[in-house]
């Protein structure tokens, strides 16, 4: 059945068998942005439509935000790409079947860490990150670190644990203050660093069957930011710098509105700057792009072909290999960015260097069962990318 969908600026038809719940879409090149869309709501139960000026949990392209924070450090002289991160967290940080290989950021970042999502990473107000880590489980006993690819969300909080180790400042303190307020973004991790007007636009969170599962938060702040402690509580006095990075979920709890959104990409095209404000340097966006690892058959694992190229923090498409499925806008062109995917969310990031264009959109209420007709992404995701 089709359905009309109201544009921002023209209005266009389309024909789908899932109807997403909000559907945000901002175009952008180097200037600025070129076009905004917006469709359904943000927020069923108060009936508010969706904007672009939302924020939204975006998922990993939170990541992708990290690995920014992680370069302004590096830049800084204050965290190395390839040093033991032992040294820096004062433990041990091995994979118990290849005790003589260090873990370095560039691995965690790249997921060839070879830790994986076989424990908890959602880790409470005071436990320690360090716990996690000593688990066999957490590991993967057949690749030694550097060998393999495998797309795991436990690596960022580790890198988070050493962003604050290097630093002594809390992970989402530390992240605006390296990359959101001289971007001049309205933009947190888990909601303390937003302002009260981005909290009463956030954009509720739906599973497929339209069931509110995240942020359904009637304009008011989460009693607790964070994985509350063991007994419950949730005392933040009780943070300790690098004891776990988990707590403010840089692996995937940055909330972010479409058009603040649009701004990291604008960020990233123009080689670190933007508007009036240097960032980057263009080298540091180059060694996030990598690609660090690229699939050769067998050195990684590539969820059904949706992870194919990958630098830090930083997908490429598509590759030319038989058994990836990551060509997301079916033209064959070199784009780069992430996508995002958790608690029926689909979000996307992706830029295109060579027209010096790009995209950032969400969609939310998306089931698990959503396959895309011409790629490993959703239908969703697929009609928000090829949207003209």
């Amino acid at each position: 059945m089709c359905r009309l969908l109201l544009f921002v600026l023209p209005v266009l038809t389309a024909c789908t068998t899932h109807h997403p719940i909000a559907q945000v879409r901002v175009d952008f090149d180097r200037a600025g942005e070129t076009r905004v869309w917006a469709a359904g709501q943000a927020d069923v139960a108060g009936a508010r439509p969706a904007t672009a000026d939302d924020p939204v949990r975006i998922a990993s392209i939170s990541k992708l935000v990290v690995a920014i924070g992680v370069m302004r450090l590096v830049e800084e002289g204050r965290l190395d790409l390839d040093a033991d991160i032992s040294d820096r967290l004062g433990y041990s940080v091995r994979n118990p079947a290849f005790p003589d290989t260090p873990v370095t950021l560039r691995l965690l970042l790249s997921h060839r860490s070879s830790l994986t999502d076989n424990v908890d990473y959602a880790i409470p107000l005071g436990a320690r990150i360090a716990h996690t880590l000593a688990d066999p489980k957490a590991w993967d006993a057949e690749h030694a670190p550097g060998a393999f690819f495998r797309y795991t969300n436990l690596n960022f909080p580790v890198i988070a644990s050493v962003m604050e180790a290097a630093t002594g400042d809390r992970f989402d303190r530390l992240m605006t203050r390296l990359v959101l307020e001289p971007l001049k973004l309205d933009a947190c991790y888990n909601w303390p660093g937003c302002s009260d007007a981005a909290l009463a636009r956030a954009v509720a969170l739906y599973d497929g069957e339209g069931k509110p599962v995240r942020d359904d938060l009637g304009g008011r702040r989460p009693e607790c930011p964070v994985v509350p402690a063991a007994d419950g509580s949730c005392d933040l006095t009780r943070w300790k710098a690098a004891e776990n990075g988990a707590l403010f979920s840089p692996q995937g709890g940055l909330r972010i509105s479409a058009r603040d959104l649009a701004r990291i990409g604008r960020l990233l095209l123009n080689d670190g700057a933007l508007d009036d404000v240097r960032l980057l340097s263009p080298a540091s966006v180059a060694t996030i792009t990598g690609p660090e690892w690229r699939f050769d058959g067998a050195n990684g694992q590539t969820d059904k072909g949706f992870y194919c190229t990958y630098g830090l923090a930083m997908q490429t498409l598509p590759t030319a290999q038989s058994r990836c499925r990551d060509d997301l806008f079916g033209d064959g062109r070199a784009r780069f960015g992430h996508a995002g995917e958790a608690y029926g969310l689909r979000s996307g990031l992706w830029i295109d260097r060579a027209a010096g264009t790009g995209v950032a959109f969400f969609a939310t209420g998306i089931p698990d069962s959503d396959p895309g007709k011409a790629s490993a992404f959703t239908a969703a995701e697929e009609n928000l990318a090829r949207r003209r």
